[in-house]
Parts: structure tokens; sequence; C-alpha cells
């Protein structure tokens, strides 16, 4: 079998930060946390918040089995799983009982309900792994941190997320354009609308520009 065979170790670089290289844990960690918390401490401006009208505040319905079940089967199987080692496969077969399923319905009801996310919910284990193709791993930006939480955690965080999408498209609350993780429509949409405006653009004489921002890796640098 493959794994059993000797493998080629791979190159090794130091990280570097600030011209200096990490060969401490210490400056290690200072690089990674200078680089991914580089917003930490800066204000927040929340009055922009203000602009945006309420809505005719609804009841909340309470999740069904089929829902969870949804959100289960859209699961990977290779996903790495977090500190209670609970793997989306062991999840699946354990809801698989209807028993269990309704009282994993039951549990994601009441923290809605009560208003309280269990503290087993919010523990995570941290890993920092390398973005594939970068011709140098010598700056801490070549790494991409990941967050890994229990399980059942995140299968209630996925309810509530296709939830919070349908209501956002039934009832118009996502703006136009935003046509990304809403769960509105594929993202050819998004080069089909870009098209459309360049064309009106260009028939009253105007020049179309496209400014992209990674929003991805934007959110490690927000102050929580």
């Amino acid at each position: 079998m493959e794994w059993v065979r000797q493998r080629k170790l791979p190159a090794c670089e130091a990280i570097q930060y600030q011209g200096r290289p990490c060969h401490s844990m210490e400056s290690l960690w200072n690089a990674l946390h200078g680089t991914y918390n580089a917003a930490s401490g800066r204000p927040c401006q929340v009055a922009v918040l203000d602009e945006i009208p309420e809505l005719q505040t609804r009841e909340w319905a309470p999740f069904s089995s089929f829902e969870l079940r949804e959100a289960l089967m859209a699961c990977a199987k290779n996903s790495s799983p977090g500190p209670d080692h609970v793997t989306w496969t062991h999840l699946k077969v354990i809801l698989a009982d209807p028993h269990c399923l309704q009282l994993a319905v039951a549990l994601a009801n009441a923290c809605l309900r009560v208003g309280h996310w269990p503290s087993h919910f919010k523990e995570s284990t941290s890993v920092i792994i390398p973005k594939p193709g970068k011709p140098s791993y010598s700056a801490p930006k070549a790494f991409r941190p990941i967050v890994l939480l229990n399980t059942f955690g995140k299968l209630v965080e996925k309810v509530l997320s296709n939830r919070i999408q349908f209501d956002g498209v039934k009832y118009g609350i996502f703006h136009a354009n935003q046509l990304g993780g809403s769960g509105k429509g594929p993202p050819r949409m998004l080069g089909c609308s870009s098209l459309i405006l360049s064309r009106r653009g260009g028939l009253k004489g105007l020049k179309t520009s496209v400014i992209a921002f990674d929003i991805a890796q934007f959110f490690p640098s927000l102050k929580p």
C-alpha cells in the first residue's frame, strides 16, 4: 500500500516576519498573531447599521427533522472533526435512529427558544494549514487558519444558516446584487450580471471596471 512506502520529505523554510526568521515558538506565535489579528483593537463603526430600515418582526418556526437530515446529507465525510473527535460519519449513523434524531431536533430548538448556546458548541481547535500552490512558504500569509468546532454544534449552525438564507430570499432581505452564499442561484449568475452591466454601460459610452476583494481572508482580521 502507498501509505507504508517511504515518503519524500518536503522542503522546509523558516517563516519570516518583519525581516526576521522565526526560529522559536514565541516568535512564530507573534508572527501569526500579528498577521491574522491585525485589526484587533481598532474601533468598529456600527452607526452604519442605523441606516438600514427595520422590518416587521416574524415568529420563528421550530426546526424540523427534515431540515436536520437535509443539512446532514450535505456534509462531507472527509471533514476534520473538532475537539470531540466526532466525524460526520459518526453523526450520520447516530441520527439515523429516529429517537436520536428527535432528541437532536429538540436540543436545536431549545437553543433558539431560550437564547443559549452551550459551551460545548463553542469549543474549538485552531489549525494553520498551508495554502496550495504558493511558490514560497516563508511568509505568514501563505498559510490559512481554520477553526475546527465540535460536529453537532456545526450541524445546528448549518441548519440555522439554511433557514436564514431561505427567509432572506423569501422576504427580500438580501440586496439584489447579493448572489454568493444566499442560496439564490448558481455563481454564474454573478458573471451574467456583470456582463449585463458592462453592456449597458457600453451603450451609454461608459467604461466598466471590476474590483474584486478576497472577503474570505478578511474575516480572520476582524475584531470579534
